[in-house]
């Protein structure tokens, strides 16, 4: 190859470098460097708790409640387990709680106590031969334990335990209401304002046949 067609072909070549390094050398001047992803991550909370405070003061809102708000929910469970335990209401050494419309939760006996119990009763014909409804046989039943109680020196206000078995009466009813209508005759009333604790339980059937109740009682006095 002539001299001079060498030169010239090393000369292009010399130029083709230049130029490639010159354009690589711009292009890693136009690309900005990267950013890692711990700046991204705090970029991005960063801005999130700005537009946050924004939209808050934008709303008439303040910014305290951000801190406190989520107190709130904890304070409301605080105070509910914190409730106030039943008042106890002793009289003649016998401690009663949580007081119901109809019964106490629950009834503490000290030691000594004497203790009387009377077997399940229902209630007494009538002069028709009928029981009649349940609040006529619950009244029955209660007279009829009271007249035990009293001929034995005790009263209706030494009972601490009532069960009540019931059945349902015509076309499958069982009268609740027509019970507790009798029972306030004689607990929480004005001959008797105490109350003792009972249970109510509905059954299938009774053995005396017309009885839509029995009910059995348990007496404590203190001597």
């Amino acid at each position: 190859m002539p001299k001079n067609v060498e030169q010239d072909s090393e000369a292009e070549v010399s130029d083709i470098v230049e130029e490639v390094v010159a354009e690589e050398g711009l292009e890693s001047e136009l690309v900005p460097p990267r950013m890692s992803n711990f700046n991204m991550a705090l970029i991005t909370g960063l801005g999130l708790a700005v537009v946050i405070v924004v939209v808050r003061m934008a709303g008439g809102g303040n910014t305290d409640e951000l801190a406190t708000g989520n107190d709130a929910p904890v304070a409301a469970a605080v105070e509910t387990a914190s409730a106030p335990e039943p008042i106890a209401t002793s009289t003649g050494g016998i401690e009663r709680k949580g007081e119901g419309r109809h019964f106490y939760a629950t009834i503490k006996i000290p030691a000594g106590a004497e203790t009387l119990y009377l077997s399940g009763s229902g209630a007494s014909r009538k002069e028709d031969g009928t029981m009649g409804t349940m609040e006529e046989q619950t009244r029955s039943t209660f007279t009829n334990f009271r007249t035990t109680l009293e001929a034995e020196g005790w009263s209706m206000s030494d009972i601490v335990q009532v069960r009540a078995f019931a059945v349902a009466g015509e076309y499958g009813l069982l009268d609740f209401d027509g019970f507790n209508r009798a029972y306030r005759e004689f607990f929480g009333s004005e001959g008797n304002p105490l109350k003792p604790v009972r249970s109510f339980v509905e059954i299938a059937g009774l053995v005396v046949p017309g009885w839509l109740v029995e009910i059995e009682i348990r007496a404590v006095r203190v001597p």
